[in-house]
């Protein structure tokens, strides 16, 4: 898939600055910046290098400048705004096409008859980037100055006034000491001229928009000069390495094989006959684009001496780092479903040695300190992560080395761990919280305040208890463990008539959230339920073990369809709920305030389309439940799915840019459901080849 916008889609500033892209490198290190080449948030940066991968991400380079002379006029390719409303320069308005070269991005301007392209990557494996300029077409030569604008700071904050900085010539380049770390920028054309010059208040108009501070500056380091003639060259190297960077041709070169093995190794061409193929002609194109967004997720994590300490992955761009909950869903989708069932497995052992009093760390801080385990679910979707790797790999080594984790995690859960987690003894079912604390995926805080905290017994937590114990006695009897598989079978068994007598809300035709727990109406048995209509009761339809019979599935799937879904995804809150905020936006406790209550999540999109796929059998509609997300690959983050949206049309993108979940859901989602579809379809034509009269 060719992800392109032409003139008519470009030529503003608003057009071209809220179109962004993202290049990453397998680190958690990144580049990432817009159309318009103005940095829009603090985050944007064409060299932000993970130190200690995948964290202690550190803003470089910021961008680079670049201002070509042909003829008689000088044009700026670039964009930037200042604090006082100035665009300068507007490079934007010469910008004839762009577009993404896989995830790489192209810009292509026309200044007189003379086309200069600029392609942008990174070394996977190494805090590098190239960005390139060439003069495709011309009738004539011209001369190109390229300025690095620079500083040296952690990714979450701006750098106010002037840096301390020191700037050496080195062969081909320039070293730049603005920090611990010295990093470097080198050229395979032209020449640098050192003169360290001061760029102050650069705006970033989103960092405005979410209620913070909007201001930055930044330092040029030296600028590099070059004549192009048609046809040529000139390429800049950005580098956090020691080690002088591969040849720019070597690099690029590299990555699109590698990219191009990604889509090939998801979509491998069959090697017998009847072998199981979603050959391109089968597939939308904006699948592959989804196995690309899906690979800048996975990296590596490494010790403070860089020695591997096996993968992991970043919850989202550009502000995440890599959190248990969002691994353990994302897992299957970004693995999985695109064929790297090793790679998988080394997240899953990577987690297996944080494991602590049964619980899953849930965040890793961007320090790479201690991680926080203040989470409930993550735990629990291990069980689903493991399961599903098992089912797609049939890899029993890893089954039996991870069995007697998920043993333990269930022991603990029995008898009680952090934050209240423990199994109740009246029902079986799991209880978690506290006051102050957020477990669940709906976490939102503001200093104390906790948004959702929903203490008790929450129905998908509920949903993936039930699953974690029936996937580890079909674990158990694999590996030969009856007694444990009876033991862990008759438990599943207990919480799944407890969850189907105490979550169904009879006169609203769905579940209830909560039960058990300080919110909702006390009801004649004693017990408090919250009805609040949330998509979290979906789980117990589109998790690996069901927990609802077809016709309470229906009903269940009905009301999300009527109140929480949208085309990009599902409500958090329904809009008939007094709580209900449809706009995400504001400052932290506003943005925090309406996050789970009705704004759009779109990895919720997958599970929906799962859910009612199960209940209703219908491939063709289930699969249309996720047709909104292509087209959001035209828009936002180019080629990526946001974190969030709001609730209320147009459905604005907003949140984290590239979300994990959100792509994994999608990708994984479709695959199960169109090779279901492809099954089915082949079951019918060999039934109506068998009824065929020979004659």
């Amino acid at each position: 898939m060719t992800i392109s916008l032409s003139r008519a889609s470009l030529g503003t500033f608003d057009a071209t600055s809220s179109r962004e892209w993202l290049v990453t490198n397998g680190l958690g290190g990144y580049a990432a910046g817009t159309v318009a080449g103005a940095t829009t948030r603090r985050y944007h940066g064409w060299l932000v290098a993970a130190l200690r991968p995948p964290v202690e991400r550190t803003v470089m380079v910021t961008k680079v400048d670049a201002t070509v002379r042909y003829r008689d006029r000088t044009i700026g390719l670039m964009s930037n705004e200042y604090i006082d409303g100035t665009i300068n320069p507007r490079g934007f308005e010469s910008l004839d096409a762009f577009r993404l070269d896989g995830t790489l991005p192209v810009w292509s301007w026309i200044v007189g008859d003379a086309r200069i392209e600029s392609r942008l990557w990174m070394a996977y494996g190494a805090n590098t980037t190239y960005v390139s300029f060439t003069l495709a077409r011309a009738t004539d030569s011209l001369e190109i100055e390229l300025a690095p604008l620079c500083t040296y700071r952690d990714y979450h904050w701006h750098t106010r006034g002037e840096q301390p900085v020191a700037v050496n010539a080195c062969e081909g380049g320039v070293e730049i000491h603005a920090g611990p770390r010295p990093y470097r920028i080198y050229t395979n054309r032209g020449a640098f001229e050192i003169g360290v010059e001061r760029h102050w208040n650069l705006r970033h108009r989103l960092e405005s928009e979410r209620g913070l501070d909007d201001t930055e500056d930044l330092f040029r380091p030296a600028v590099c000069r070059a004549r192009l003639a048609p046809g040529e060259t000139v390429t800049l190297m950005l580098t956090a390495e020691a080690r002088r960077p591969d040849a720019p041709l070597e690099a690029y070169a590299r990555e699109r094989a590698r990219q191009s093995a990604l889509i090939e190794q998801a979509f491998p061409a069959p090697r017998a006959r009847g072998a199981k193929r979603l050959a391109a002609a089968s597939r939308p194109t904006f699948v592959d684009q989804l196995v690309l967004a899906a690979d800048q997720f996975l990296v590596e994590r490494r010790d403070g001496q860089g020695q591997p300490l096996g993968h992991t992955v970043i919850a989202g761009y550009p502000w995440f780092s890599d959190w248990g909950r969002d691994t353990m869903i994302a897992l299957p989708g970004l693995t999985l479903s695109t064929g790297r069932t090793e790679l998988a497995a080394s997240v899953l052992r990577t987690f297996a040695r944080f494991v602590s009093e049964g619980m899953l760390p849930n965040r890793f801080p961007d320090a790479g300190d201690t991680p926080e385990y203040n989470t409930v679910d993550a735990t629990l979707w291990y069980f689903v992560a493991v399961d599903a790797h098992y089912r797609a790999s049939g890899d029993r080594t890893l089954i039996r080395d991870l069995y007697p984790v998920l043993a333990e995690i269930i022991a603990w859960h029995q008898r009680g761990t952090r934050y209240g987690i423990r199994v109740a003894a009246e029902d079986g079912l799991l209880l978690a919280g506290e006051p102050g604390v957020q477990l669940t995926w709906m976490d939102a805080k503001v200093g104390d305040w906790v948004v959702t905290p929903r203490i008790g017994k929450a129905v998908e937590i509920n949903a993936l208890w039930f699953n974690a114990l029936t996937i580890t006695r079909d674990l158990a009897l694999a590996l030969g463990e009856q007694e444990d598989a009876r033991r862990f079978g008759a438990f599943a068994e207990r919480v799944g008539a407890s969850f189907a007598h105490a979550f169904w809300n009879d006169a609203g035709g769905y579940l209830y959230d909560v039960i058990d727990g300080p919110e909702g109406e006390l009801g004649a048995d004693g017990r408090r339920r919250d009805a609040s209509l949330r998509p979290n009761q979906l789980f117990a339809l589109s998790l690996p073990h069901a927990l609802l019979d077809n016709g309470r599935a229906r009903s269940t799937v009905d009301v999300c369809a009527r109140e929480l879904w949208t085309p990009m995804g599902l409500r958090s809150l329904a809009a008939t709920d007094p709580r209900y905020i449809g706009l995400y936006g504001g400052g932290p406790r506003e943005r925090d305030g309406a996050y789970h209550q009705g704004t759009v999540w779109s990895w919720l999109a997958g599970p929906f389309a799962m859910a009612h796929y199960r209940a209703y059998g219908d491939a063709e509609r289930a699969l249309e439940l996720l047709a909104g997300i292509e087209g959001h690959l035209h828009e936002a983050c180019l080629g990526q799915v946001s974190e969030i949206f709001n609730g209320e049309s147009p459905f604005r993108p907003r949140g984290c840019f590239a979300q994990a979940w959100s792509v994994a859901e999608i990708l994984r989602i479709w695959r199960e459901i169109h090779e279901d579809r492809i099954v089915a379809s082949r079951r019918i034509e060999r039934d109506r080849a068998s009824t065929r009269d020979p004659a």
